[in-house]
């Protein structure tokens, strides 16, 4: 999960840099942040790992990835861009340390409360992912 979070990061940054963007790849990359994700967290779950009110920000996560890609496949099937924003960024960065952080908690490291601030910035991407989730509501919307 690690690796695939660190290369998803230097893959895009250095597409960027290198001004090598691609259609096909603006399309596969959020995509592919999604499903990782998405399996992480229903493993996560189903080790219970993620419990109890955890749940809630978990379902949140889930439940906006899926309403926004089908928002997004509606919007480009009539030719409607709606560009990520620079806090959906962020917001997917939020999304990967708190589920790193709650898959190290497993380990035998002891050293921080590691599953505190996993469930900690599992909130947080929670909020996040809410309103990057409106927002993309709001600007869609327009289009309806």
């Amino acid at each position: 999960f690690c690796l695939a979070s660190i290369t998803d990061y230097f893959d895009g940054y250095i597409a960027r840099i290198r001004n090598e963007i691609t259609n096909f790849g603006t399309f596969l990359d959020p995509i592919a942040d999604k499903l990782l994700v998405a399996a992480v967290i229903l493993i996560l779950t189903s080790k219970k790992i993620i419990v109890d009110w955890e749940t809630i920000p978990a379902l949140i996560i889930l439940l906006r990835e899926i309403i926004v890609s089908g928002l997004r496949e509606y919007l480009a099937g009539i030719k409607v861009s709606v560009p990520v924003t620079r806090i959906a960024k962020f917001k997917t960065a939020i999304q990967l340390i708190a589920l790193a952080l709650l898959i190290l908690s497993e380990s035998q490291i002891t050293i921080l409360p590691i599953i505190l601030i996993g469930k900690i910035a599992l909130w947080v991407a929670g909020i996040l992912t809410l309103y990057t989730g409106l927002d993309y509501l709001r600007s869609g919307l327009r289009h309806l």
